[in-house]
């Protein structure tokens, strides 16, 4: 491990409020490997890279970034960089590799000793107890479409929190439903990947049913602990003032963003979307009270945010807008016609537009329209090809760009009354990038997939100045 080399930038006059929580996310099956070791049982993403042609390479979680056995040396560099929290998710099959039942003991010491070694550090531990591993078992016997798994993954949430509840306060519940849904069960470009529309708007709603009634039992448990989800929002666009392409921009901003957003904080799915829907027979799964259990209390919402959608309802080019360089069917159900169109910005290595103004916009929105909620960046960040220059920081500029870009809208949305009380960049290490496999790198800190070596790039450096001064240098 190489450690951070600190700059001595004047102080800023762009500055964030104190006890601003300044941290950086990763998940389990993109950083931990030891995939077979310790008791610990597959998932569908252990299922899904063993299935030729659906990720890039042939790649797997099998090693990853190796966290399970150096998370040491990672809690070193967090503590190096001056991150004040860091969010992780605990590996569900890791804990409970049967879905349900009796906890594996070994799998839950290592997020005993994770913590331990956070908070020995400095850092505030947030764990997110869902972040798209789902235990095999529970696929095999019908996976998130299934009413009972909202039940399985409220048992194992509960499991956990009273094993670490009593040091850990901060609590995120299922990270980015829209992925593990409509990824996962209707494009099929994610684990499982199954393309059944019907079942994906079924997972859609079980998996935020999961979320209420984890909620439930873990405020029972510690009400002093703080819960919230994480949902991945986009600003959305029509390419024209048309109105079919208006439509296009009301509907995926429906589905993307209102379909997670209105349950959770209004306790509603919205009318047009479920006009939109009509014919896929969701409302049938949708029981009495429901609603109100998703609608559960929250201390803090989180958002993923890393780009802006242009759409259009006309015929005409496309630009396929999904995260997997292989699925050509739509997540988009109901709306599959729409089409999703370059909107003439720049973009990082995976093709996305970068626009930071559509964070600005998403978080001015949800205070403005949606009931009162501390807000938290849980995601931001972006993916390059990047090659490392021997023992020296990658030199990643563009990174860099990108961040100061969108933490400037941070403190623009805070300056206009936004309850914003944290940023966290995805990510600390280079990672197992998904369906992307190995191919694109979206971290502060190098590794060298070979020998798992560390190396803090520009970026890190970057970042850890704008820690240590509580903000960013003014550029005027």
């Amino acid at each position: 491990m190489t450690s951070v080399q600190h700059s001595s930038e004047p102080a800023p006059v762009v500055a964030f409020p104190a006890g601003f929580r300044w941290g950086a996310a990763t998940a389990a099956y993109q950083i931990e490997g030891a995939a077979a070791e310790d008791g610990r049982g597959p998932s569908i993403w252990d299922t899904f890279c063993r299935t030729p042609g659906k990720v890039l390479g042939g790649d797997t979680g099998d090693v990853a970034v190796d966290h399970y056995h150096r998370f040491r040396e990672d809690v070193a560099l967090m503590a190096d960089l001056g991150l004040t929290a860091y969010r992780f998710s605990v590996s569900w099959p890791r804990v409970q590799p049967s879905g349900a039942g009796p906890l594996n003991p070994a799998g839950l010491d290592f997020y005993r000793r994770l913590v331990d070694a956070l908070l020995e550090a400095g850092v505030e531990p947030w764990p997110t107890l869902y972040h798209w591993d789902l235990p095999q078992p529970l696929e095999d016997a019908g996976g998130w479409p299934e009413r009972d798994t909202a039940h399985r993954f409220a048992d194992y949430a509960g499991e956990v929190h009273a094993a670490l509840g009593d040091r850990v306060s901060q609590w995120m519940t299922i990270n980015e439903p829209w992925c593990a849904a409509f990824l996962g069960y209707a494009s099929g470009e994610h684990a499982p990947g199954r393309r059944e529309p019907a079942a994906a708007l079924r997972a859609a709603h079980h998996l935020m049913l999961g979320h209420g009634l984890a909620v439930e039992a873990m405020r029972a448990r510690r009400p002093q602990n703080r819960f919230g989800a994480a949902v991945n929002l986009y600003a959305i666009s029509p390419a024209s003032q048309s109105e079919a392409d208006q439509d296009a921009a009301r509907r995926i901003d429906g589905m993307q963003n209102r379909f997670f957003l209105d349950p959770l904080l209004r306790g509603s799915y919205p009318a047009d979307v479920l006009a939109d829907l009509e014919g896929h027979d969701f409302e049938a799964c949708v029981r009495d009270g429901d609603l109100a259990v998703i609608n559960q209390r929250l201390d803090q919402l989180g958002v993923n945010y890393y780009s802006r959608f242009t759409v259009a309802g006309t015929p005409g080019d496309a630009t396929q807008a999904v995260s997997s360089p292989f699925s050509s069917h739509s997540p988009w159900v109901g709306s599959e016609f729409v089409r999703f169109v370059d909107g003439g910005r720049p973009v990082t290595g995976m093709g996305w537009e970068i626009d930071e103004g559509g964070l600005h916009e998403l978080l001015v929105r949800l205070h403005r329209e949606y009931p009162e909620v501390a807000l938290y960046v849980t995601e931001n960040g972006a993916g390059y090809d990047e090659t490392p220059n021997g023992d020296l920081p990658l030199n990643d500029a563009d990174r860099i760009a990108y961040l100061e870009a969108h933490l400037r809208a941070c403190h623009d949305a805070i300056a206009d009354g936004v309850p914003l009380r944290g940023y966290f960049t995805w990510s600390l290490l280079d990672n197992f990038e998904w369906a992307w496999g190995y191919s694109k790198r979206f971290g502060l800190v190098h590794v060298d997939y070979a020998t798992q070596r560390r190396v803090p790039k520009e970026s890190a450096r970057w970042y850890s100045g704008v820690i240590r001064q509580g903000g960013l240098p003014d550029h005027r």
